[in-house]
Order: structure tokens, then sequence, then C-alpha cells
């Protein structure tokens, strides 16, 4: 894997167009220090992790933290601006950034096993040992606060919630299963507000998913919102009106007599809209008095809880 990825920057290097970056790079740039006649100019040096993104002429770069780890917000740069002011940094990529990132995600996957195995102490520790050398990892973030409120401590996961609906990445496609489940685990345990704050940060990057709607349509049940609740039910029917679980819960709603029904809901069509990739989950729970069983949706797939 690392001659793959030795003879990858090289290619690179001498200019063949058949192989992506990736790997560890430098940039340098001038800083002024000092005022006055002490002032002085210093050249800085700034570590990044690199990826070229397939088909999109980018490249993404990540900083590397104190713990050379990538860590922080991603940017995507033009790939001959890339080329012109990156340069390669191989040995030390493959020395001490590589088995660094290993040596993390080895410790994600032990915590996450230890986690699905109820061995939350043990998936703590791992987590913990994660977050010492990257606090904004997001995987291990998930994987804390998810053990801390299936322990029943909640204090800790209210200090893993306030970081996380921080971090842009918490909401990406690529941790869809963990965000749909931390979702439900906040509902669930009553935390109700956080739920709802942390459904409303995904809507405001993504406000067009029907399964985020429903969601948060089912935590505004739970806070007593009827109003909220049958407005959310409607922007997911606009959106998806074939939504059997937001069909299904606005007949509880109306048939329980808490609000008529409704004549501008939108009607179901005969065919299944199937166009689910990328969207949140549906949370899979009974009602108080077990009449309907609706789904926390998740970006395709649902899950029972």
């Amino acid at each position: 894997m690392i001659e793959a990825q030795r003879n990858e920057h090289t290619s690179t290097i001498v200019g063949l167009t058949n192989c992506k970056i990736y790997g560890v790079f430098s940039s340098q740039f001038v800083q002024t220090v000092g005022t006055g006649t002490t002032s002085r100019k210093t050249i800085q040096e700034v570590y990044w992790f690199a990826e070229e993104l397939p088909d999109e002429g980018l490249v993404e770069v990540q900083a590397l933290n104190v713990n050379c780890i990538p860590a922080g917000d991603k940017q995507r740069i033009p790939k001959d601006e890339f080329l012109d002011t990156y340069s390669p940094e191989l040995e030390f990529y493959v020395s001490t950034v590589f088995p660094k990132m290993q040596a993390m995600q080895r410790a994600i996957m032990r915590g996450e096993q230890h986690r699905k195995d109820g061995n939350s102490y043990s998936a703590e520790f791992e987590f913990d040992q994660v977050m010492k050398v990257d606090k904004e990892n997001v995987r291990a973030n998930f994987g804390l606060g998810l053990t801390y409120l299936e322990r029943g401590n909640f204090a800790k996961s209210e200090d893993i919630f306030k970081r996380l609906v921080k971090l842009d990445a918490a909401f990406s496609p690529q941790h869809k299963h963990l965000f749909n489940e931390f979702g439900m685990n906040l509902r669930q345990n009553k935390m109700f507000s956080q739920a709802l704050e942390y459904y409303m940060r995904a809507e405001s990057l993504d406000k067009t998913d029907e399964n985020l709607y429903h969601n948060i349509a089912r935590v505004y049940y739970d806070m007593g919102n009827v109003k909220k609740c049958v407005e959310y039910l409607k922007r997911s029917l606009e959106f998806c009106p074939t939504m059997q679980e937001s069909r299904q819960f606005m007949d509880f709603i109306t048939s329980s007599g808490k609000v008529p029904m409704f004549e501008d809901i939108p009607a179901a069509f005969d065919t299944k809209d199937t166009s689910n990739q990328g969207k949140v989950a549906m949370d899979t729970d009974t009602f108080a008095d077990d009449t309907v069983f609706l789904n926390e949706t998740e970006h395709g797939t649902q899950e029972n809880s």
C-alpha cells in the first residue's frame, strides 16, 4: 500500500495525469511579526492532507493538527492551483502521518465494536484515546455521545452534543447512520430541545429532505407542539407525497381529534418515490397509545428503534 502511494506521488510530481493526488503536502506563506523598526518577515510552513476528488478537477485539503492528524475544516482547491502552490511531503506522510492515521482508525473500530458488544467503558476508553489526538473526529464524537446516552450520562452527552452540532462534517452523508442514531437517542432520552436543535442544524444545510422534516415533526409531537408537528409533516409530504410514514402520522393526529383534516395535503401518487439517496433517516418508534408505528428514517433506509 505504501509503495503504491510512493508511486502515486512520484507520478504526480513528474506530471503523469493518470494518477491521483493523495497524501501529505506543505504550503508556505510569509508572515510579518513585530512592528516598526523591529518588524521582520518569517516564512511559515503548513502541512496538509490532500486528496484529489474524482472527475471534479479539485483537490480537497485539510490541515494537520499538532498531533500530525488531518483535522478541522476541509477546503477545495482547483488542481492547477494546488500543483503550483503545494509541495509533496512523502517521507513525512509515510513515516509519521500514515501510521498515526491508521492507529486512530483502529481505535475507532475497536470503540465501535465494544459499543456494539455492550462494553461501554471499553468503548469510552477507545473513543477518548482518539479525541486526545483529534478532538473534532466525527466518528469518535458520535461514538462517545451514544455511549454516554446509552449509559444515562446526560451531562456528558450534552457536552458531546454541543460539539457535534457545530461540526459541519457531522451532517455529511458519510456519517448518515451515526447522525440518525444520535438524533433518535436524543429524542428517546427526552432531550427534546437538543434533538430539535440537532435536526434544525441539519435543516440549515439541506432544506429538501422529506425524511428530516418527518423527524422534526416527531420531536415536536413529543414536545406537545401539535401545530409545529403538522407544519413539518406537511413539508415532508410536499416533497414526497408518497411517504407512507408521514401520511400515517398525519392520519393518526387528525383521527385523534387534535387537529382537523387537512385538504391541502398532497395526494398520494400511484408510484413510489425511490430517490432517497443522501437523505436523513426516519425514527421508527411507537406512540404512547401504540396506534401507529412510525419510522425515524435515514438516507434511503429505515431502522427500528
